[in-house]
Protein backbone atom coordinates (compact mmCIF):
# COMPACT_ATOMS: atom_id res chain seq x y z
CA UNK A 1 0.00 0.00 0.00
CA UNK A 2 1.43 3.17 -0.87
CA UNK A 3 2.15 5.59 1.77
CA UNK A 4 -0.42 8.67 1.95
CA UNK A 5 2.26 11.76 2.19
CA UNK A 6 4.16 9.97 -0.40
CA UNK A 7 1.51 10.05 -2.87
CA UNK A 8 0.22 13.68 -1.86
CA UNK A 9 3.68 14.88 -2.56
CA UNK A 10 3.77 13.50 -5.84
CA UNK A 11 0.62 14.52 -6.95
CA UNK A 12 1.05 18.16 -5.41
CA UNK A 13 3.86 18.27 -7.68
CA UNK A 14 2.34 17.03 -10.90
CA UNK A 15 -0.68 20.09 -10.33
CA UNK A 16 1.86 22.84 -10.27
CA UNK A 17 3.80 21.09 -13.24
CA UNK A 18 0.66 21.16 -14.94
CA UNK A 19 -0.49 24.22 -14.04
CA UNK A 20 3.01 25.94 -15.63
CA UNK A 21 1.94 24.04 -19.05
CA UNK A 22 -1.17 25.60 -19.39
CA UNK A 23 -0.69 28.75 -18.47
CA UNK A 24 -0.59 29.80 -22.05
CA UNK A 25 -4.04 29.47 -22.56
CA UNK A 26 -5.26 29.74 -18.56
CA UNK A 27 -4.17 31.96 -16.59
CA UNK A 28 -4.09 31.62 -12.25
CA UNK A 29 -8.07 32.25 -11.31
CA UNK A 30 -8.54 33.42 -7.54
CA UNK A 31 -8.47 29.82 -6.58
CA UNK A 32 -4.99 28.46 -7.81
CA UNK A 33 -3.39 31.50 -6.05
CA UNK A 34 -4.92 29.95 -2.38
CA UNK A 35 -1.48 28.12 -2.10
CA UNK A 36 -0.85 24.57 -1.48
CA UNK A 37 -3.10 23.80 0.61
CA UNK A 38 -5.93 23.89 -1.84
CA UNK A 39 -3.62 21.10 -4.15
CA UNK A 40 -3.09 19.37 -1.07
CA UNK A 41 -6.99 18.71 -0.74
CA UNK A 42 -7.52 18.21 -4.42
CA UNK A 43 -4.47 16.01 -4.14
CA UNK A 44 -6.14 13.87 -1.31
CA UNK A 45 -8.72 12.24 -3.30
CA UNK A 46 -6.55 10.47 -5.38
CA UNK A 47 -5.49 8.58 -2.32
CA UNK A 48 -8.75 7.20 -2.86
CA UNK A 49 -7.46 5.89 -6.28
CA UNK A 50 -4.17 3.83 -5.14
CA UNK A 51 -5.57 2.55 -1.77
CA UNK A 52 -8.77 1.98 -3.05
CA UNK A 53 -10.90 2.85 0.18
CA UNK A 54 -11.51 6.28 1.87
CA UNK A 55 -11.00 4.56 5.20
CA UNK A 56 -7.37 3.94 4.45
CA UNK A 57 -6.70 7.73 4.50
CA UNK A 58 -7.13 6.94 8.07
CA UNK A 59 -5.10 3.90 8.75
CA UNK A 60 -1.41 4.53 10.00
CA UNK A 61 -0.40 1.32 10.22
CA UNK A 62 1.30 -1.05 7.66
CA UNK A 63 2.53 1.93 5.19
CA UNK A 64 6.24 2.48 3.75
CA UNK A 65 7.67 5.42 5.93
CA UNK A 66 7.72 8.94 4.34
CA UNK A 67 10.15 9.12 1.56
CA UNK A 68 12.50 11.89 2.45
CA UNK A 69 12.62 13.26 -1.41
CA UNK A 70 10.42 13.63 -4.22
CA UNK A 71 13.18 11.04 -5.69
CA UNK A 72 12.62 8.55 -3.13
CA UNK A 73 8.94 9.05 -3.39
CA UNK A 74 8.98 8.28 -7.18
CA UNK A 75 11.12 4.98 -6.03
CA UNK A 76 7.99 3.84 -3.97
CA UNK A 77 5.60 4.73 -6.43
CA UNK A 78 7.80 3.09 -8.85
CA UNK A 79 7.54 -0.46 -7.10
CA UNK A 80 4.11 -0.17 -6.24
CA UNK A 81 3.47 0.01 -9.98
CA UNK A 82 5.20 -2.86 -10.32
CA UNK A 83 3.69 -4.92 -7.93
CA UNK A 84 0.46 -3.52 -9.54
CA UNK A 85 1.23 -2.86 -13.02
CA UNK A 86 -2.73 -2.59 -13.82
CA UNK A 87 -3.26 1.06 -11.87
CA UNK A 88 -3.59 3.53 -14.65
CA UNK A 89 -3.63 6.45 -12.05
CA UNK A 90 -0.44 5.22 -10.58
CA UNK A 91 1.32 5.91 -14.15
CA UNK A 92 -0.32 9.35 -14.33
CA UNK A 93 0.94 9.79 -11.32
CA UNK A 94 4.22 8.74 -12.59
CA UNK A 95 3.89 10.66 -15.82
CA UNK A 96 3.61 13.79 -14.33
CA UNK A 97 6.07 13.75 -11.41
CA UNK A 98 8.75 12.91 -13.95
CA UNK A 99 7.24 15.64 -15.82
CA UNK A 100 7.98 18.06 -13.07
CA UNK A 101 11.46 17.13 -12.71
CA UNK A 102 11.76 17.88 -16.69
CA UNK A 103 12.25 13.95 -17.57
CA UNK A 104 9.88 13.95 -20.59
CA UNK A 105 11.40 10.73 -22.01
CA UNK A 106 10.60 8.57 -18.61
CA UNK A 107 7.27 10.63 -18.88
CA UNK A 108 6.46 10.11 -22.10
CA UNK A 109 6.81 6.08 -21.38
CA UNK A 110 4.45 6.12 -18.35
CA UNK A 111 2.04 7.79 -19.70
CA UNK A 112 2.36 5.52 -22.58
CA UNK A 113 1.40 2.57 -19.52
CA UNK A 114 -2.12 4.66 -18.90
CA UNK A 115 -3.00 5.13 -22.25
CA UNK A 116 -3.20 1.44 -22.63
CA UNK A 117 -4.83 0.92 -19.69
CA UNK A 118 -7.53 3.63 -20.45
CA UNK A 119 -7.63 4.48 -24.15
CA UNK A 120 -10.57 6.36 -23.92
CA UNK A 121 -10.23 8.75 -21.30
CA UNK A 122 -9.57 12.60 -22.77
CA UNK A 123 -7.47 13.64 -19.72
CA UNK A 124 -4.88 10.87 -20.10
CA UNK A 125 -4.73 10.67 -23.78
CA UNK A 126 -3.77 14.65 -23.26
CA UNK A 127 -1.42 14.17 -20.79
CA UNK A 128 0.19 11.41 -22.82
CA UNK A 129 0.28 14.03 -25.94
CA UNK A 130 1.72 16.62 -23.96
CA UNK A 131 4.61 14.17 -22.58
CA UNK A 132 5.46 13.44 -26.20
CA UNK A 133 5.81 16.85 -27.41
CA UNK A 134 7.93 17.75 -24.73
CA UNK A 135 9.73 14.51 -24.73
CA UNK A 136 11.14 15.77 -28.40
CA UNK A 137 12.39 18.83 -28.83
CA UNK A 138 13.01 19.07 -32.41
CA UNK A 139 10.12 21.29 -33.01
CA UNK A 140 8.90 18.19 -35.47
CA UNK A 141 5.48 17.30 -35.04
CA UNK A 142 4.61 14.17 -33.32
CA UNK A 143 1.80 11.86 -35.41
CA UNK A 144 1.26 10.16 -32.26
CA UNK A 145 0.41 13.15 -30.52
CA UNK A 146 -1.59 14.72 -32.67
CA UNK A 147 -3.83 10.80 -33.01
CA UNK A 148 -4.15 10.72 -29.20
CA UNK A 149 -5.30 14.43 -29.39
CA UNK A 150 -7.52 14.01 -31.83
CA UNK A 151 -9.45 10.60 -30.41
CA UNK A 152 -9.37 12.56 -26.91
CA UNK A 153 -12.15 15.49 -28.97
CA UNK A 154 -13.89 12.40 -30.19
CA UNK A 155 -14.70 10.80 -26.97
CA UNK A 156 -15.00 14.84 -25.50
CA UNK A 157 -15.47 17.91 -28.22
CA UNK A 158 -15.16 19.79 -25.01
CA UNK A 159 -12.19 19.19 -23.64
CA UNK A 160 -10.15 22.40 -24.03
CA UNK A 161 -6.83 21.66 -23.33
CA UNK A 162 -7.17 18.60 -25.85
CA UNK A 163 -7.99 21.20 -28.05
CA UNK A 164 -5.26 23.97 -27.56
CA UNK A 165 -2.89 21.09 -28.09
CA UNK A 166 -4.01 19.66 -30.80
CA UNK A 167 -3.99 22.77 -32.27
CA UNK A 168 -0.61 23.48 -31.49
CA UNK A 169 0.51 20.31 -33.26
CA UNK A 170 -1.50 21.20 -36.15
CA UNK A 171 0.48 24.49 -36.68
CA UNK A 172 3.51 22.65 -35.78
CA UNK A 173 2.95 19.86 -39.23
CA UNK A 174 2.15 22.90 -41.56
CA UNK A 175 -1.40 22.68 -41.30
CA UNK A 176 -2.23 26.60 -39.73
CA UNK A 177 -5.90 26.76 -41.43
CA UNK A 178 -6.98 23.52 -39.24
CA UNK A 179 -5.11 24.83 -36.38
CA UNK A 180 -6.95 28.06 -36.75
CA UNK A 181 -10.40 26.15 -37.04
CA UNK A 182 -9.30 24.00 -33.64
CA UNK A 183 -8.56 26.55 -31.50
CA UNK A 184 -11.62 28.82 -32.87
CA UNK A 185 -14.12 27.10 -30.30
CA UNK A 186 -12.17 28.26 -27.80
CA UNK A 187 -12.79 31.65 -27.67
CA UNK A 188 -16.40 31.25 -26.28
CA UNK A 189 -15.24 29.33 -23.45
CA UNK A 190 -12.09 30.45 -22.10
CA UNK A 191 -11.90 33.59 -19.36
CA UNK A 192 -11.68 37.39 -20.91
CA UNK A 193 -8.10 37.43 -19.68
CA UNK A 194 -6.90 34.59 -21.45
CA UNK A 195 -9.05 35.69 -25.00
CA UNK A 196 -6.65 38.39 -26.13
CA UNK A 197 -3.60 36.35 -26.24
CA UNK A 198 -5.99 32.62 -28.02
CA UNK A 199 -7.34 35.41 -30.41
CA UNK A 200 -3.44 36.47 -31.32
CA UNK A 201 -2.72 32.76 -32.15
CA UNK A 202 -5.64 31.89 -33.94
CA UNK A 203 -5.17 35.38 -36.21
CA UNK A 204 -1.33 34.44 -36.55
CA UNK A 205 -1.85 30.94 -37.83
CA UNK A 206 -4.86 31.95 -40.19
CA UNK A 207 -1.93 34.97 -41.36
CA UNK A 208 0.03 31.54 -42.26
CA UNK A 209 -3.17 30.29 -44.41
CA UNK A 210 -3.63 33.52 -46.04
CA UNK A 211 -6.74 33.70 -44.21
CA UNK A 212 -8.85 36.70 -43.15
CA UNK A 213 -8.30 37.35 -39.05
CA UNK A 214 -11.47 37.04 -36.96
CA UNK A 215 -12.96 38.62 -33.94
CA UNK A 216 -13.36 37.45 -30.62
CA UNK A 217 -17.33 36.54 -30.11
CA UNK A 218 -18.29 38.91 -27.73
CA UNK A 219 -21.68 37.44 -27.25
CA UNK A 220 -21.05 33.61 -26.69
CA UNK A 221 -17.65 34.50 -24.52
CA UNK A 222 -20.78 36.89 -22.58
CA UNK A 223 -23.06 33.88 -22.67
CA UNK A 224 -20.37 31.94 -21.23
CA UNK A 225 -19.20 34.28 -18.65
CA UNK A 226 -23.00 34.63 -17.73
CA UNK A 227 -23.67 30.40 -17.54
CA UNK A 228 -20.70 30.46 -14.63
CA UNK A 229 -22.01 33.16 -12.98
CA UNK A 230 -25.27 31.45 -12.79
CA UNK A 231 -23.71 28.32 -11.09
CA UNK A 232 -22.39 29.71 -7.60
CA UNK A 233 -23.51 28.96 -4.28
CA UNK A 234 -24.01 30.81 -1.49
CA UNK A 235 -22.92 28.98 1.67
CA UNK A 236 -23.45 29.94 5.35
CA UNK A 237 -21.30 28.16 7.59
CA UNK A 238 -22.04 28.11 11.60
CA UNK A 239 -20.72 26.09 14.55
CA UNK A 240 -23.21 24.19 16.80
CA UNK A 241 -22.93 25.80 20.47
CA UNK A 242 -22.77 22.76 22.58
CA UNK A 243 -19.63 21.25 20.28
CA UNK A 244 -18.00 24.68 20.15
CA UNK A 245 -18.24 24.37 24.67
CA UNK A 246 -16.96 21.29 24.37
CA UNK A 247 -13.50 21.26 21.93
CA UNK A 248 -12.77 25.20 23.05
CA UNK A 249 -10.47 25.02 19.82
CA UNK A 250 -8.22 28.67 18.87
CA UNK A 251 -9.96 31.21 16.54
CA UNK A 252 -7.52 30.15 14.18
CA UNK A 253 -8.03 26.79 13.44
CA UNK A 254 -8.80 25.92 9.95
CA UNK A 255 -12.24 25.75 8.12
CA UNK A 256 -12.70 24.69 4.39
CA UNK A 257 -15.58 24.96 2.45
CA UNK A 258 -15.78 22.07 -0.34
CA UNK A 259 -18.17 21.69 -3.20
CA UNK A 260 -17.03 18.13 -4.83
CA UNK A 261 -18.99 16.26 -7.27
CA UNK A 262 -21.14 13.31 -6.42
CA UNK A 263 -19.19 10.29 -5.79
CA UNK A 264 -15.97 11.56 -5.73
CA UNK A 265 -13.30 13.68 -3.39
CA UNK A 266 -11.93 15.44 -5.68
CA UNK A 267 -13.25 19.50 -5.27
CA UNK A 268 -14.23 21.74 -7.37
CA UNK A 269 -14.18 24.74 -5.14
CA UNK A 270 -13.10 25.26 -2.04
CA UNK A 271 -12.06 28.36 0.40
CA UNK A 272 -10.24 28.16 3.38
CA UNK A 273 -11.14 30.14 6.25
CA UNK A 274 -10.65 30.47 10.28
CA UNK A 275 -12.64 29.59 12.96
CA UNK A 276 -12.88 33.20 14.31
CA UNK A 277 -14.46 33.86 11.17
CA UNK A 278 -17.93 31.92 12.03
CA UNK A 279 -20.46 32.28 11.31
CA UNK A 280 -19.42 32.62 8.28
CA UNK A 281 -21.36 33.27 4.24
CA UNK A 282 -19.18 32.67 1.41
CA UNK A 283 -19.70 32.23 -1.98
CA UNK A 284 -18.33 29.72 -4.10
CA UNK A 285 -17.88 30.08 -7.92
CA UNK A 286 -15.47 29.02 -10.51
CA UNK A 287 -12.65 31.70 -8.70
CA UNK A 288 -12.39 29.43 -5.96
CA UNK A 289 -11.67 26.02 -8.41
CA UNK A 290 -8.12 24.24 -7.92
CA UNK A 291 -7.77 23.34 -11.67
CA UNK A 292 -8.90 25.43 -14.41
CA UNK A 293 -10.34 22.67 -16.64
CA UNK A 294 -12.72 21.08 -13.86
CA UNK A 295 -15.12 23.94 -12.49
CA UNK A 296 -18.23 24.37 -10.13
CA UNK A 297 -20.24 25.70 -13.87
CA UNK A 298 -19.18 22.44 -15.46
CA UNK A 299 -21.30 20.37 -13.07
CA UNK A 300 -25.25 20.24 -12.77
CA UNK A 301 -24.71 18.63 -8.66
CA UNK A 302 -22.58 18.72 -6.57
CA UNK A 303 -22.10 18.23 -2.74
CA UNK A 304 -21.00 20.65 -0.46
CA UNK A 305 -19.18 20.35 3.24
CA UNK A 306 -17.51 22.23 5.36
CA UNK A 307 -14.46 20.75 7.52
CA UNK A 308 -12.71 22.19 10.55
CA UNK A 309 -9.43 20.88 10.45
CA UNK A 310 -7.48 21.30 13.57
CA UNK A 311 -4.28 20.60 11.81
CA UNK A 312 -4.93 23.31 9.04
CA UNK A 313 -3.82 20.46 6.42
CA UNK A 314 -6.24 20.30 3.72
CA UNK A 315 -6.48 16.69 3.32
CA UNK A 316 -7.96 14.87 5.56
CA UNK A 317 -7.19 14.16 9.73
CA UNK A 318 -8.62 11.61 12.06
CA UNK A 319 -9.67 14.34 14.05
CA UNK A 320 -11.49 16.64 11.35
CA UNK A 321 -14.91 17.20 11.76
CA UNK A 322 -17.44 17.86 9.14
CA UNK A 323 -20.91 19.00 8.60
CA UNK A 324 -23.03 16.79 7.33
CA UNK A 325 -23.25 17.50 3.30
CA UNK A 326 -25.63 19.64 1.49
CA UNK A 327 -26.91 18.13 -1.94
CA UNK A 328 -27.03 21.22 -4.03
CA UNK A 329 -28.72 21.49 -8.25
CA UNK A 330 -27.14 23.99 -9.89
CA UNK A 331 -28.16 27.03 -10.21
CA UNK A 332 -28.78 26.91 -6.81
CA UNK A 333 -31.78 28.25 -5.52
CA UNK A 334 -30.94 28.66 -2.34
CA UNK A 335 -28.69 29.49 0.14
CA UNK A 336 -26.93 26.00 1.63
CA UNK A 337 -26.84 26.25 5.29
CA UNK A 338 -23.62 24.05 6.67
CA UNK A 339 -23.33 23.42 10.77
CA UNK A 340 -20.43 22.01 11.70
CA UNK A 341 -20.46 19.48 15.24
CA UNK A 342 -23.75 18.76 14.59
Amino acid sequence: MVMAGFVIALIVVALLAFGVVLRPLWREARGLAASVAVLLLAASGALYWLVGTPGAIEQPTNRPATPRSLDEAIVQLRAALASNPEQAEGWVLLGRSLSSQQKFAEARDAFARAVALRPDEPDVLVAAAQARMLADDSGRPDPQAMRLLEHALVVQPDHQRARWFLGVVQRQAGQPAQASATWEPLLSVVDSDTRPGLLEQINAARQEAKLAPIQAPVASAADAANAASAKRIQVRVTLDAEFAKRAGLPGDTSVFVIARAAHTPMPVAVEKHTLSELPLTITLDDGDSPMPTRTLSSLDKVQVLARLSRSGNAMRQADDVESMPAVVELPAGAPVELVIGR
